[in-house]
């Protein structure tokens, strides 16, 4: 019997755990890896090193694989369009991919298509700037470089004209959105397989600290029925509009006036569903692969009535095993998920996960967990 062979460009945190995912299913993985240090270069046993933005690279690694997937949206638009012509299935797409990979297009999309999104325009230099703040009612606003970006990289809060000539020496598009006075994040994740079905996750809580997710929160908290339906119905619809092939996240903003705007789309799986692996009785890991084969997609309801994810950081102390130790022994439900990166203060290198039918304490535990491996509390 032959399984299919998946092959996955990029070699994060995010194919490191989506091999994970296929290991049960008997799912060949290959890797295209910047580095055989990468976090899933460390543990995949077909790695080929190599650049993703170098077209006979691409061509080479998908020699033999049956579907193309990816752990971040930067393999440029022309090189999937030349593997699709090669007959090689990428999934997403390019069609869709390009509205994870610029803002300015995704922008546009879905406003086309009726999506409440923030104000917003391309900005062409520092003074159009200032007229693009008098149109959204003045200072602040956001900037954002419509390529590139992730994790708070790529946007700039400004207060004045002044401060906005950082956005623009890049030599790249500009997409100014007006500041959202927003109550919280939420994040709704489906996945939709080729065949047009799709699954949803419950919405969640994000928050975030300096721009980096640092707490997810399944299901969103008090969050009103008809919001939490409205958002799942949305990403659902973005999905199917855009012709998304495997997991997708709409990060969202919820106002204080009680609506939700689309803030951000990736597809790919993402760090607010990582709560799933343990959480959920099908992983936001396992359905990505579940829909870039085809296969039917599993059940995405959660196991518990609160889940928690809290990333770790890397911080001052750079040997975290030994504090498995004191985490293991005081919570032993908890679950650990290492990324083998080297510890780098700020880096993302691994994420805990806490469920159970309080909320309070399933996030203090989770809290406490990740800030004990991080080395900022002692007790």
């Amino acid at each position: 019997m032959t399984f299919p062979v998946v092959g996955m460009v990029g070699g994060g945190q995010l194919a490191r755990m989506t091999h994970e995912a296929g290991i049960p299913l008997g799912i060949t993985f290959r890797l295209l890896s910047d580095t055989p240090q990468d976090s899933a270069a460390r543990v995949v046993n077909d790695v080929v090193v190599g650049d993703y933005r170098d077209l006979a690279t691409l061509r080479a690694f998908a020699k033999g694989c049956d579907v193309i997937t990816f752990d971040h949206e930067h393999v440029p638009t022309e090189h999937l369009r030349a593997l699709e012509a090669d007959g090689i299935p990428v999934r997403p797409g390019p069609d869709a991919l390009v509205h994870a990979q610029d803002k300015g297009v995704m922008r546009a999309r879905l406003t086309a298509l009726g999506v409440d999104c923030p104000r917003h325009r391309i900005v062409t230099d520092p003074s159009d700037v200032a007229r693009f703040a008098a149109e959204v009612g003045g200072f602040p606003v956001v900037l954002k470089t419509v390529r590139g970006g992730y994790d708070g990289k790529g946007v700039w809060l400004v207060r004045s004209e002044a401060e906005a000539g950082d956005a623009f020496r890049a030599g790249v598009p500009v997409l100014g959105e007006e500041r959202v006075d927003f109550r919280r994040e939420l994040a709704a994740n489906v996945v939709r397989s080729p065949h047009g079905q799709a699954v949803a996750y419950p919405v969640v809580e994000s928050r975030q600290v300096d721009g980096v997710c640092d707490t997810v929160i399944a299901p969103a908290p008090d969050l009103a029925p008809r919001l939490s339906a409205h958002a799942q119905e949305m990403a659902l619809r973005i999905a199917a509009e855009l012709g998304v092939v495997g997991h997708l996240a709409v990060e969202l903003f919820e106002t204080r006036d009680g609506r939700v705007l689309v803030n951000e789309l990736a597809m790919r799986p993402h760090n607010s569903g990582h709560w799933t692996q343990d959480g959920a009785v099908t992983s936001q890991f396992a359905n990505h692969l579940r829909a870039v084969l085809d296969l039917p997609l599993g059940d995405p309801r959660p196991r518990a009535p609160w889940t928690v994810m809290s990333n770790v950081l890397g911080g001052e102390y750079p040997e975290m095993y030994p504090a498995y130790l004191h985490c293991m022994a005081r919570d032993p439900a908890l679950k650990i998920h290492m990324y083998g990166k080297d510890v780098r203060p700020g880096r993302k290198v691994g994420h805990v996960t806490t469920f159970g039918d309080d909320l309070p304490d399933v996030i203090e535990r989770a809290r406490h967990a990740a800030d004990y491996l991080r080395g900022l509390i002692d007790e």
